[in-house]
């Protein structure tokens, strides 16, 4: 680190002496030299706030050519910190300024950057487009290095694919290439890759008289080489069984790793040391070496202020955090009364939901306040920029260029406003002071876990692993501990009940109208899967669930199933002899239990420290419920509507949304009006607020009004975007009573974020507002989040696109539970959900299972 130090200090003291004599091109050179030294240190976040700082100077005086290749460093480090998406969208910028420019060498070393960020997303067909873009161009050029790293892009993405001939033909063309130059460097290069395939289709022994020649070549005078050699040398030496020379390659490189100052390299010859000396029975050595890992990656962590970063960064490390929890229960298993089961309970605490944890941490702090009012008077014109943006989108659908050219601007504006909002909070006094939790310290353990649950609670908390799969069992006086099967397993009938469930929501499929046989096998496909699922997840703690409440901390797949439809564990369901009834003794899990899920049970915990300080909300119910959607509503013209286009106003980002989601569009829900009536009629009118039609737009979703209520409700159309969840969002009125536009007429998860809430319960009685984007160690990122960081207590949200005349029975059924006979929102919502789950009818799970509550239970 002395070195590196040294080196930027002397950056330091350059850029002082640029901005002394004003010499602006070459103060904005200096950053992105420090960018890339921070980068080299370890400190992305650093190394990203010097590029911006460039960039901004170097748009201010128009330099385009420097202006670009800041973007395209940017892109990397935003690739090596796991947002592939910002990579890309940097990576474009980029590339159309050295187009504009002819710049075809810097082209092609961006379409090699793309080839790359596409391959570690996994989208391996647009790396293969990227990278022989890339060689195409680099061949026109006659420019070797850029060649070479097109044809390395190749051999990764078919490795990756597991197409080893084409791996293998490309390695060959690579080694090839490189014995044209007489060099060691790229000698070394070309047998590192063709090693490499060799490992991967299973020639260990050609693999390794491959890495051995090439580290031969690197040695000497290129550690980066020597570093990255070294690591697969000793991959390959576990190939071979032959451990202690793999574990003296591991140290060697490791050695290099701390001399080059490389954070994140240290980090990963740690793990496949712990791996190493894991697989040959030393489990005490393993624990040390992954221990220090996490230490590293927490640290690491901790440098990224943008929140987007750092969730992004730890979804890449998540690995390392599931190993670690494997080795612990291993080493449970062998000495179950050292308490190893409850540190890696820890652990699983430590892996999940910490940018939700970090910002309600945040918003307790109101780190706003104080802020320089420049930055907050920016922060505003972006929004309107924006939203003059979205305004246009509609004058622009006959003309797909300019449309692109609107799309885009928002995409960029959108960028700007996620870099702003991270000044904002790096500036703010309040942030400057705020601690966020120590993941040692503050990230809870089991004796804080058990405080807080109640006696008549069951914590249920999975973590999916490759091999083998965990669940912990958690009371305020125990904790037990299963090994359940390998993610796969538990994947794949987690997703053949899913998709059963939601046969019925598939455009033309009304399930009401099924002949009664066809219900029945339905149904009976449903149960089976239900138990089968049942099996796997539950039947190892059945024995504890007696008819406590049950706290669901789930882990992948498993957070996108309702437990409420599990069957009660050791249950074979099984039809009756008579098919045509369609009866079975299938008994969900709702019948004996509530059921509540959680991200994380610190998220609650921090939660609940600044719920237990507010005063409750004056009133009681606000509803906002049966938008209008489109110009061709029968509220606008008075007539039924036509088959005409609708005016969508947000039509562009609204149909990408439902492109993400497999939908066709938005149509209106006339449950909802039926379902939002009958609720108003269990409270007084001095005690309500109600928004029909027009009136349930995005001004009075946003105004400061549902402070006042402590149950709102939005009966409307709402969707969790899978592929971008910011987009995610509330579809309100999209035309006011004039036929003009509402803009903004979709309350974004941005938007609920901004909103500030006294609510004891949420309820968006909409689509597959439970869902979002599966980001690793984060869980779903979708409204929910959104809703708590808000200061809603808890939420009920749907996993699936619900039935209109299911729900607006279940819904009136639930609040009158609630606003009537006063239960809790957990009690209220399995008694609305048994029900339903009574009536013949509404019996298949599809129609009451989709609604889960999220939160505080209490």
């Amino acid at each position: 680190m002395g070195e590196k130090q040294k080196e930027l200090d002397s950056l330091n003291e350059a850029l002082a002496l640029n901005r002394a004599i004003e010499n602006s091109a070459m103060e904005a050179k200096t950053l992105n030299s420090i960018a890339g030294t921070y980068l080299s240190m370890g400190e992305p976040q650093q190394a990203l706030d010097s590029h911006n700082k460039a960039l901004d100077i170097q748009r201010r005086l128009r330099l385009r050519p420097e202006e670009a290749k800041t973007l395209k460093d940017m892109a990397q480090v935003y690739s090596s910190l796991g947002d592939y998406k910002q990579s890309l969208k940097t990576s474009e910028q980029a590339l159309e300024i050295f187009e504009q420019l002819g710049d075809r060498n810097t082209k092609a070393i961006t379409l090699n950057i793309m080839c790359n960020v596409s391959r570690k997303a996994e989208d391996y067909q647009q790396a293969l487009n990227y990278c022989n873009s890339a060689l195409n161009l680099s061949q026109e050029q006659r420019y070797f290095l850029l060649e070479q790293e097109a044809l390395v892009g190749l051999v990764k993405v078919y490795e990756l694919s597991k197409d080893y001939p084409n791996a293998l033909y490309n390695a060959k063309r690579l080694e090839l290439l490189a014995s044209q130059q007489n060099n060691n460097f790229h000698k070394g290069s070309a047998l590192f890759f063709l090693s490499r395939v060799y490992l991967a289709s299973g020639e260990y022994q050609k693999a390794l008289n491959s890495s051995k020649e090439g580290l031969s070549a690197w040695q000497g005078g290129f550690p980066l080489g020597e570093a990255n050699s070294l690591g697969y040398l000793g991959k390959i030496y576990n190939s071979l069984k032959q451990p202690q020379q793999a574990i003296e390659t591991y140290n060697q490189q490791l050695a290099l790793w701390q001399k080059l100052a490389n954070k994140a390299g240290e980090a990963d010859t740690l793990y496949n040391l712990a791996l190493t000396e894991r697989d040959r029975g030393n489990l005490q050595d393993a624990l040390t070496q992954i221990q220090t890992t996490i230490q590293i990656v927490e640290s690491i962590r901790t440098k990224v202020t943008s929140e987007d970063l750092r969730t992004s960064y730890f979804a890449t490390v998540q690995d390392y955090y599931k190993f670690y929890i494997d080795l612990l229960m291993q080493l449970h298993k062998k000495d179950p009364s050292k308490g190893y089961d409850a540190e890696a309970l820890h652990i699983s605490e430590r892996s999940r939901a910490r940018s939700l944890i970090e910002l309600l941490t945040e918003a307790h702090a109101d780190i706003r306040k104080g802020v320089d009012p420049k930055l907050l008077a920016e922060e505003k014109r972006l929004r309107w920029k924006l939203d003059a943006q979205v305004k246009l989108l509609p004058e622009l659908l006959s003309n797909k260029e300019a449309q692109a050219a609107a799309q885009k601007e928002i995409d960029n504006l959108l960028s700007q406003q996620k870099e702003l909002q991270t000044k904002i909070r790096i500036s703010s006094p309040k942030f400057a002071r705020l601690q966020y939790p120590d993941p040692e310290r503050d990230i809870l353990k089991l004796p804080q876990i058990q405080q807080q649950l109640d006696k008549d609670t069951l914590l249920l908390q999975y973590s999916l692993g490759k091999e083998r799969s965990y669940l912990w069992a958690v009371t305020p006086n125990s904790i037990n501990s299963y090994e359940l099967p390998g993610r796969e397993a538990i994947e794949t009938s987690a997703g053949k009940f899913k998709e059963l469930l939601r046969k019925c929501q598939k455009p033309g499929i009304d399930c009401q109208k099924l002949p009664a046989e066809q219900k029945a096998k339905d149904f009976q496909e449903i149960t089976q899967a239900a138990t089968e699922l049942s099996q796997l997840i539950l039947a190892p703690v059945s024995a504890k669930l007696g008819k406590k409440r049950l706290v669901i901390v789930a882990d992948g797949v498993l957070e996108e199933i309702p437990f409420t439809a599990l069957s009660e564990p050791n249950q074979i369901s099984q039809l009756e002899k008579s098919p045509q009834t369609g009866k079975s003794n299938y008994q969900p899990l709702l019948v004996y239990h509530e059921i509540v899920n959680l991200p994380s049970v610190t998220a609650i915990a921090t939660h609940r420290e600044d719920l237990n300080k507010r005063q409750a909300a004056p009133k009681t119910l606000a509803v906002l419920a049966d938008p209008v959607f489109a110009a061709n509503d029968d509220r606008f013209t008075g007539k039924p509507p036509t088959l005409g286009p609708e005016l969508n106003l947000e039509q562009s980002s609204l149909q990408q949304s439902a492109r993400n989601l497999n939908r066709a569009g938005w149509g209106r829900l006339l449950g909802t009006r039926t379902e939002a009536e009958q609720i108003l009629k269990l409270v007084p009118a001095s005690e309500s607020l109600y928004a029909f039609d027009f009136d349930a737009n995005y001004n009075l979703a946003t105004s400061p009004k549902l402070k006042q209520y402590r149950f709102i409700l939005f009966a409307t159309h709402g969707f969790a975007d899978p592929i971008n969840p910011e987009s995610s969002g509330i579809v309100l009125s999209q035309i006011n009573k004039e036929g003009k536009p509402n803009l903004p007429s979709i309350l974004r998860l941005r938007d609920i974020f901004n909103l500030d809430l006294d609510a004891d319960l949420v309820v968006l009685s909409a689509c597959e507002t439970g869902l979002g984007k599966d980001v690793q160690g984060e869980g779903l990122v979708g409204l929910t989040r959104g809703l708590m960081y808000a200061g809603a207590k808890s939420a009920v949200v749907s996993l699936w696109q619900v039935n209109d005349t299911a729900t607006s029975q279940l819904m009136p059924q639930f609040y009158t539970a609630m606003l009537q006979q006063k239960a809790s929102p957990t009690t209220a919502l399995r008694e609305a959900q048994l029900k339903l789950w009574q009536q013949e009818n509404w019996r298949n799970p599809y129609y009451w299972a989709a609604f889960t509550l999220q939160g505080e239970w209490r």
